[in-house]
């Protein structure tokens, strides 16, 4: 439709000017019919009243008539005659002799002037008749008068008051007969009267009603055409802003239609090539999320500043590795291996994006992940990784299961388990790389701790190991055993390492008693009380059968008095020791 091709601004000054051409509309009409009503309420209190008025007194001058008449015959049957008051009475005989005859003619006056009036209906046949009726009755009046009145004179001047009384009697029949006459062209002419005042009254039904209906109208058809041009622009806003809630629920698959070429459809075509932006930029996003965490992703594009400058915090770091991937490795093939690995990095990533980890790198087998801000608050990293260390490990029984049904045999080369090594401390985080290529990443001592604890599982036989810092940020939310002391490259002090055991108050029976004869035996291991420390250990060893770090101990006990360490001696393990 064309109206929908204008511009707001157009449409609504459309609006407005359709409204007023409507208001003026109706206020002509009004004022026509006004008008109308105004002529005839003019013609009935100029016309037709007052030919009324004028016929009623001509009754009223005809009886002043008589009166006048009788007067002059009396003051002439006087004796003496009085001639001077005589003359006075005919005087006023005379005057009022053409006073009726001047009533009538204003009558009649008009009368004609309602029939000459065309903007005006009435019933010109009708009034014609009266007018002429008029005419009539006060022509015969005068004509018999004239002759009665000369005849009358005669016989007063002659005394002949027998033959007077006569005349003055058959007068009085004539003014009989005329004041009928005009009684009955009064009621005829009050009945056109009331036709007159009908037709006022009607004709200002008419206006009112005429009124009422061009307004109603009018208020309709401004109605209507408020709604057509209104719909046409709410409807296009209905749909931007359900286009809106869709993009804002993170629906970009929605594009809305455009109906129109006003501002509100350039509107909509801006608003459905940035969904097809967003929908890009979401493809770009999901696509990189399958590389760099989406977490970093999100971050990158909320702070940029942070991946340029690069900032210290305190972050814990985890990295992960599965055991026995050489040796299962060897006898598969490159299709096998790359399903095994996916199968166990899409397993064990879970568990670290769960407890809102960030995952840094997949590294051949291992998994290399952070926690810490401004992704999660810096009080809880610590608890939040060690449970996701859990998860994984608690993963391991199914994965050994489900890894043959994967490569299609029935059971695997070398057995696979899981080593995570978990440290907390100062980083540096930003973009790090070459201008060619950057990796959003984690630099310091604490990355290189984590990695050397993931790899001191082996010496130990344990699965999961966490600094001395990361034990003291986790307390007591988790179960944990310290395990050794260590001594690592470059710092002076060796520090202390815990194997995290399970959930805060999850321990069996067998567990807390090994942790007890642990402990025991540390402490007997570090005073170089030997003896003590050997008994502690197979303690523990009775609790639970196969402990790693009971077995590695007792093993360095035997070294150690087969070495005879010395004076020199702290308890440490290093690092690269083997």
């Amino acid at each position: 439709m064309p109206i929908f091709n204008q511009s707001i601004r157009r449409k609504i000054v459309g609006i407005a000017l359709g409204l007023i051409v409507l208001m003026l509309v109706t206020s002509i009409l009004s004022m026509v019919m006004s008008s109308k009503v105004g002529i005839l309420l003019d013609e009935l209190t100029n016309r037709y009243i007052p030919a009324y008025g004028h016929l009623a007194r001509a009754n009223i001058r005809s009886l002043e008539r008589a009166l006048a008449l009788r007067r002059m015959v009396m003051t002439k049957m006087q004796s003496p005659s009085d001639e001077e008051a005589y003359a006075a009475r005919l005087r006023e005989f005379e005057q009022s002799d053409r006073k009726i005859e001047e009533e009538a003619e204003a009558a009649r006056k008009l009368i004609n002037a309602i029939i000459d009036d065309p903007r005006t209906y009435s019933d010109n046949a009708a009034l014609a008749r009266i007018e002429l009726r008029i005419e009539t009755a006060v022509t015969e009046l005068r004509r018999d008068l004239n002759e009665e009145h000369g005849k009358l004179v005669k016989q007063v001047d002659a005394k002949q008051m027998e033959q007077a009384r006569t005349t003055l009697e058959h007068l009085d029949v004539l003014r009989d007969h005329f004041n009928q006459k005009i009684d009955a062209i009064r009621g005829d002419m009050l009945t056109q009267v009331f036709f007159s005042t009908s037709q006022v009254i009607s004709q200002q039904h008419q206006a009112i009603i005429v009124s009422g209906i061009v307004t109603l109208l009018a208020a309709i058809v401004g109605f209507a055409f408020a709604l057509l041009v209104s719909s046409g622009i709410t409807r296009p806003v209905r749909l931007l802003l359900a286009g809106t809630r869709e993009v804002e629920a993170g629906r970009f698959d929605k594009p809305i239609s455009v109906s129109t070429q006003d501002e509100i459809g350039e509107l909509a075509a801006a608003f459905n090539r940035m969904i097809e932006q967003l929908r890009h930029n979401e493809r770009i996003r999901e696509t990189f999320g399958r590389y760099i965490d989406p977490k970093v992703v999100q971050g990158l594009i909320d702070r940029p500043e942070v991946a340029i400058e690069g900032q210290r915090r305190v972050m814990t770091i985890m990295f992960c590795d599965m055991s026995g991937f050489t040796s299962m490795s060897e006898g598969m093939t490159p299709r096998g291996l790359v399903k095994v690995m996916n199968h166990y990095f899409t397993v064990m990533s879970g568990p670290i994006r769960s407890n809102r980890g960030v995952i840094d790198k997949y590294i051949g087998d291992a998994i290399m992940s952070y926690w810490g801000p401004p992704f999660i608050e810096e009080d809880e990293q610590a608890a939040l990784a060690g449970l996701a260390a859990i998860e994984m490990a608690d993963q391991v029984p199914a994965l050994q299961k489900q890894l043959p049904d994967l490569l299609g045999i029935r059971a695997m080369p070398a057995p696979c388990d899981l080593r995570i090594g978990i440290a907390t401390g100062e980083v540096l985080t930003g973009s790090i790389g070459s201008e060619l290529m950057m990796s959003f990443t984690v630099m310091g001592d604490a990355v290189n701790l984590a990695s050397r604890l993931e790899a001191a599982n082996k010496a130990y036989g344990t699965r999961i190991l966490v600094a001395q810092a990361t034990a003291d940020a986790i307390g007591a939310q988790l179960e944990l055993r310290e395990i050794d002391r260590i001594a690592v490259a470059g710092q002076s002090a060796p520090q202390a390492i815990f194997e995290v055991m399970g959930r805060a108050g999850a321990l069996t029976g067998p567990q807390a008693s090994l942790r007890t004869h642990y402990a025991e035996g540390l402490a007997a291991y570090r005073a170089q009380r030997f003896g003590d420390a050997r008994a502690a250990f197979n303690a523990a060893l009775e609790a639970v059968p196969g402990d790693g770090p009971s077995r590695t101990l007792l093993g360095r006990i035997a070294q150690f008095e087969a070495n005879s360490p010395g004076n020199g001696w702290d308890g440490a393990w290093r690092l690269d020791q083997k």
